[in-house]
């Protein structure tokens, strides 16, 4: 919107019509809801992205540890194995290190369900301005 001399980009006086100012503000809505289309669009992308990044980053992280976990697993097993009574079974070491993993992981899985919500999802920089556009909106009508 071009301002004329002597007069401001929203001067509601001189001799703008009624049509004029609706057709104005129509156009200026229009801009602001594509502005804020493209705002939710990009803060989608670098959410997308942010959560592509974590998931291979965890992925990978979590091959690794689960190798080494097997293997820390298994000497657990072999020294409960070396000091309990010979009489007893030789599966029950494993057994008691398999309970104890099952019970940590379980828990773990719980806490990560939890964490991972769609909350934490939301564009909150889109949802703040549109919250601000609709009150400037009612500032304006009223």
């Amino acid at each position: 919107m071009e301002a004329r001399e002597g007069h401001h980009a929203y001067d509601v006086g001189g001799d703008r019509s009624i049509g004029t100012l609706v057709s104005e503000l129509s156009q200026e809505t229009t801009t602001l809801l594509q502005q804020e289309i493209a705002l939710a669009k990009t803060e989608m992308s670098e959410k997308v992205s942010q959560v592509s990044t974590a998931l291979v980053s965890l992925a990978v992280g979590g091959l690794i540890l689960f190798a080494g976990f097997l293997v820390l697993l298994d000497a657990i097993v072999y020294g409960i194995s070396e000091i309990m009574p010979s009489d007893l079974a030789p599966w029950l070491p494993a057994l008691i290190v398999g309970l104890v993993v099952a019970l940590v992981g379980a828990v773990l899985l719980q806490k990560g369900r939890s964490n991972f919500q769609a909350s934490n999802l939301m564009p909150e920089r889109t949802a703040a301005s549109l919250q601000r556009d609709k009150n400037m909106v009612k500032e304006q009508v009223s």
